[in-house]
């Protein structure tokens, strides 16, 4: 199959690209710049120059190849609503490019939370919150499953890494202890996040835009919680700074998401699927160190 991935230099996009290519399929990857170019190409693939607002050329794409996979994301913290509303204009435009073809369009969305235990794939995915709107864009493409567009949402956890490579949520972390002085933590630090390596996580898009049924959503967890003083505890012992309580401001925007425990499971999905994690855990690699700049 002729794949379009749209973040696909990505921390995650260029894995997904690399197991796509492994396992015989083409990936064209849609880049701002030579550099990024130079990335898809190394992994693989085949690079598409353009941005999420190229609309021509994302429509182009999505009906000239046999699916779409939809990662991209401008990860502008300062600005959520114009990253929300960008991403759902892009994903509008090649979902409807898809009406009535049939073609695979899986798209990256968020696990959500649930009262009291982990959250499954059949809890309704959040839309309300600072990114409340993100949930709203991955349902209204999830619904197009009734015009004829095998649709799929891979829901990615909080933390999705690679040791030396990257570290998702716990990145921030990082960077904040760096910057700071002092590994932070929320509260009193036991609520937990989820967490996958992103190479496992690439596995379950490939397999979504092989075998995905119209409408479903999958969690891509391996970890069903790892507790934010746990991730702070390790930070702090590799970076040689202390562990310190701070209030959930610190973190801006994000920091009321910092504060919910939100530990979710993937059960379903890997009794449906067949997908299994095999990589390290976010744990795993924390305790590593060498943390990249």
């Amino acid at each position: 199959m002729r794949i379009f991935v749209t973040g696909a230099s990505g921390g995650i996009g260029s894995a997904v690209v690399e197991e796509l290519v492994a396992h015989g399929h083409e990936a064209l990857g849609l880049v701002r710049s030579a550099e990024s170019a130079a990335k898809v190409e190394a992994a693989g693939g085949t690079a598409i120059r353009g941005g999420l607002g190229d609309l021509e050329i994302l429509t182009k794409a999505a009906q000239e190849t046999d699916g779409t996979i939809h990662l991209a994301f401008s990860n502008d913290f300062t600005d959520l609503p114009r990253s929300i509303a960008e991403e759902g204009l892009a994903m509008d435009t090649i979902g409807a490019a898809l009406i009535g073809t049939d073609k695979p369009f899986s798209i990256v969305s968020g696990t959500t939370f649930a009262q009291g235990r982990p959250a499954t794939e059949q809890d309704p995915i959040g839309t309300t919150g600072p990114v409340g709107g993100r949930g709203i864009n991955a349902q209204r493409i999830l619904d197009l499953s009734s015009q004829g567009v095998r649709t799929s949402a891979v829901r990615m956890p909080r933390s999705v890494h690679e040791r030396y490579i990257a570290y998702g949520f716990a990145g921030m972390l990082i960077n904040a202890a760096r910057q700071s002085g002092v590994s932070a933590y929320v509260g009193d630090g036991t609520q937990r996040w989820p967490a996958v390596h992103r190479r496992d996580a690439a596995k379950l898009f490939r397999i979504m835009i092989e075998q995905g049924q119209p409408g479903t959503a999958v969690n891509a967890v391996s970890s069903e919680g790892d507790a934010m003083l746990e991730l702070a505890t390790i930070i702090g012992e590799q970076l040689g700074v202390p562990v310190q309580q701070v209030p959930a401001e610190v973190f801006g925007p994000l920091g009321m998401i910092f504060s919910i425990d939100q530990p979710a499971t993937s059960s379903w999905t890997r009794d449906t699927y067949g997908w299994e994690p095999t990589h390290p855990t976010l744990i795993e690699d924390l305790k590593a160190g060498n943390y990249p700049a």
